[in-house]
């Protein structure tokens, strides 16, 4: 049986209020304690550790990890909750970690570090009595790294176990300046502190003198675990049969859905791609850019949809049930085989109704700064969905924030602004482009289409807010001064969105 069992958990951001009483300290010898981590710990540490070391990703390594141990239940739960908050908080656990070992985490070993890591989060952060998690800590020490390093992390998880989270932050987290407080305290990389309070005055929902505690509050939402949503791929899956399989309603958008429990695949409606795992603000840019009015074709002849950057298929999946409704084709175009191979996956119910329907949708390989190029004028709706980095969704992908560095955005601008420059060729007069980003970083989203509109004069920018607000089916706010829409973690409980909306003239 887990402590978690026997404790209950805890979120990652979770806190303690001082002393629970007498501490139970670990008074076994190293050397005659457990000699491995028990199953949720060590599949925990198994993820942790091809994150840290080869460049997994989290959300991919750790369900294939829980199949591997065949965990289920609350070992699963803690095995996923050990990973995800741990990596939430490595900023400051890694300061905890300094202190307590009196030296700096460069100076451990990889493994052991993860191991720290792991002991201080089920500390400070699960409720899982200090003892447990030192004898777990120790085993799992001397597993990746022998007998002297269960020696090391026995004496540094005795001097974390001394003090409270609370005595910890007041020893590791810095007053000022405000910034490197909140790096530490909300344990984020100081680069993206910086983005992200810029991004809130730029966006218009901070001003200079209140952006810090507004981005206080949108630090610590992303340490708070995201709700699993899911969409109801209308024509294909209704909120109802979701309702029925245990899920929860969703808030905003009309056919979203949250399950509370239990693994999304369980459901049938997921099995069989009719309904898929989708954020609500997701979901509200593919409903806006549907909703969005176009000049009808001359000849009458049924609107285009192109999906430019379309794996791994989540809003291709809505757009083309969208599409099918509004009795529109769909070209879903991904520039990678294998991510082409998932959307294709993702739509396989959408193009089967299609094929009954008289409708075409089209999965492909190809690169969207091409597209055109070869297809100029061709549309009538194009979604941009832009590679990004990420910064929108670190509640999810939480080893992002540690992966992610300012130079990537070198790298992502001239590519996103290649990206929306083809988008607005493809498009024919009297259509619509939609340029989205899951990320708020000013540099990908309002100077991109500040720049691209720059060097055009045959766009122009309509009201996001409006037609993102006239998706939801509750008062939808917070967006910012516009024209373009900004979803936020602490205001709306999506993910950071950012929707910019491009009419063709003509």
């Amino acid at each position: 049986m887990s402590d978690q069992r026997r404790q209950g958990g805890g979120g990652a951001g979770g806190s303690r209020g001082g002393h629970r009483g007498p501490r139970q300290k670990s008074r076994t010898a190293p050397s005659a304690r457990s000699r491995q981590g028990d199953l949720p710990r060590s599949t925990a540490l198994r993820v942790l550790r091809a994150v840290s070391h080869e460049g997994a990703y989290a959300n991919l390594e750790l369900p294939k990890a829980l199949r591997r141990a065949r965990l289920s239940g609350r070992d699963a739960g803690f095995a996923t909750e050990l990973t995800y908050g741990t990596l939430r908080m490595q900023g400051l656990y890694d300061a905890i970690i300094a202190e307590a070992a009196q030296r700096p985490v460069s100076k451990l070993d990889g493994g052991v570090l993860d191991v720290l890591r792991m002991g201080v989060h089920q500390v400070l952060g699960m409720r899982v009595p200090e003892h447990a998690a030192a004898d777990q800590s120790v085993a799992l020490a001397r597993s990746v790294a022998g007998q002297g390093a269960a020696g090391l992390v026995n004496a540094v998880m005795r001097r974390i176990g001394e003090r409270s989270r609370e005595e910890w932050l007041e020893a590791v987290v810095p007053t000022e300046p405000v910034v490197e407080r909140l790096s530490v305290a909300q344990s984020h990389p100081v680069w993206v502190v910086k983005a992200l309070r810029q991004a809130l005055i730029g966006h218009g929902v901070a001003t200079a003198e209140s952006a810090d505690t507004v981005l206080e509050d949108l630090l610590a939402a992303h340490n708070v675990p995201a709700d699993v949503t899911l969409v109801a791929r209308p024509g294909l899956a209704t909120v109802d049969e979701l309702l029925a399989a245990g899920a929860q309603p969703g808030r905003w958008s009309p056919f979203a859905v949250e399950l509370e429990s239990g693994a999304p695949g369980d459901l049938e409606a997921v099995r069989d791609s009719r309904a898929a795992v989708q954020d609500e603000g997701s979901q509200l840019l593919a409903l806006a850019l549907a909703a969005a009015p176009v000049t009808p074709r001359s000849d009458g002849a049924p609107e285009r949809w192109l999906d430019l950057c379309a794996g791994p298929g989540g809003k291709a999946g809505l757009l083309a049930a969208l599409a099918l409704q509004q009795d529109a084709d769909l070209v879903a175009n991904e520039v990678s085989e294998h991510r082409t191979d998932l959307v294709r996956q993702s739509l396989r119910p959408a193009l089967t109704a299609a094929g009954e329907a008289g409708r075409e949708i089209v999965v492909r390989t190809g690169d969207g700064r091409e597209a055109g190029q070869e297809e100029p004028e061709a549309y009538d709706r194009v979604l941009v969905d832009a590679p990004c980095t990420g910064l929108g969704a670190l509640r999810r992908r939480p080893e992002a924030r540690w992966r992610r560095q300012p130079g990537d955005l070198v790298g992502l601008g001239p590519l996103q602004r290649e990206l929306l420059a083809s988008a607005i060729d493809a498009t024919r007069p009297g259509g619509v482009i939609a340029y989205a980003t899951c990320s708020p970083h000013l540099s990908e989203t309002t100077f991109v289409v500040r720049d691209v509109l720059k060097k055009r004069d045959d766009v122009e920018a309509i009201d996001a807010r409006e037609l993102l607000a006239g998706a939801a089916v509750d008062e939808l706010t917070g967006l910012g001064e516009g024209p373009h829409a900004q979803l936020w973690p602490h205001l709306h409980g999506t993910d950071g969105m950012f929707l910019a909306l491009l009419r063709k003239k003509g």
